[in-house]
């Protein structure tokens, strides 16, 4: 009976989340299929599908002939892959550390640490501008990594730290009696018994970073340093949008997203539904 109730909630948690997955895709849906659009036809019958009537490329011919969209790609890409390495190993070696070691303010330290997930970040843009001014770092990547390192750290550390406090501690202490260091443990035995976290961790922390406008414009605003969604903003003006344009630099930023999503969705489904199959 116990083995027939976990399967049933499996599936429900599987169902639960397909049903959510396809509502979040339909907005994908249509910004894709009225790329390949003409502009009269997006906006007579927005839904209908691209057909030899309708059928257009010059949205996708005006983002690679205006801008430099592959060195925004290239941009955006490089923030979000060094952003995800750092919030993935530091907020990870915090988690380990705060559900590992016993110490006078662990509680208080790890709600300071997840004081970032009830505190937005945008809340000391200001602060953070004459940081980055004061040290020369405006109109560079490196000030986009900190800043989204920083953003994801708190959500990565309370996820994370959740997760390992189920990791075996005979396992670990295994580990410390044949002689391994306390680094060797963590790489080597706990974090390969978290990587649904992680990659949890990693799908809900990329699309802040990759879809985010605000600091890249604040922070890095430049041309060589544009990320693909500022780069897409000039297509937005303010009496005329080219929405052909618009769209297809939408569809190709997307197409990142969906990758990861794709890889790690095994791991996802199983870092979602943890709690769900106890």
């Amino acid at each position: 009976m116990s083995a027939r109730t976990s399967l049933g909630r499996t599936i429900a948690a599987h169902a639960i989340l397909l049903t959510y997955t396809m509502i979040a895709l339909f907005p994908v849906f249509v910004i894709v299929i009225n790329s390949f659009k003409s502009r009269k036809a997006i906006f007579a019958d927005p839904l209908a599908l691209p057909m030899p009537d309708n059928f257009d490329l010059v949205g996708y011919q005006t983002v690679l002939k205006q801008g430099d969209f592959f060195l925004y790609f290239q941009n955006s890409l490089i923030v979000t892959v060094a952003s995800l390495f750092f919030v993935l190993l530091f907020g990870a070696m915090a988690a380990f550390a705060l559900s590992e070691y016993r110490f006078k303010g662990n509680t208080l330290m790890g709600l300071y640490l997840a004081l970032g997930i009830m505190i937005p970040i945008r809340l000391g843009t200001v602060a953070i501008l004459e940081i980055m001014v004061a040290t020369g770092l405006v109109n560079t990547l490196t000030a986009l990594i900190l800043v989204y390192t920083a953003q994801g750290l708190p959500l990565a550390v309370f996820i994370l730290a959740e997760f390992m406090k189920s990791v075996s501690h005979d396992l670990k202490n295994a580990g410390r009696i044949d002689g391994l260091s306390e680094y060797r443990i963590f790489f080597t035995l706990v974090l390969p018994l978290v990587r649904p976290a992680m990659a949890t961790v990693a799908v809900f922390t990329m699309i802040p970073i990759w879809n985010d406008l605000w600091f890249p414009l604040i922070l890095a605003p430049a041309e060589h340093t544009k990320t693909v969604t500022l780069g897409a903003q000039v297509f937005i003006g303010q009496f005329v949008t080219n929405w052909n344009a618009v769209l297809a630099a939408l569809s190709l930023a997307i197409v990142p997203v969906l990758v990861l999503y794709l890889i790690f969705s095994r791991q996802l489904i199983r870092g979602i539904t943890a709690g769900a199959v106890k």
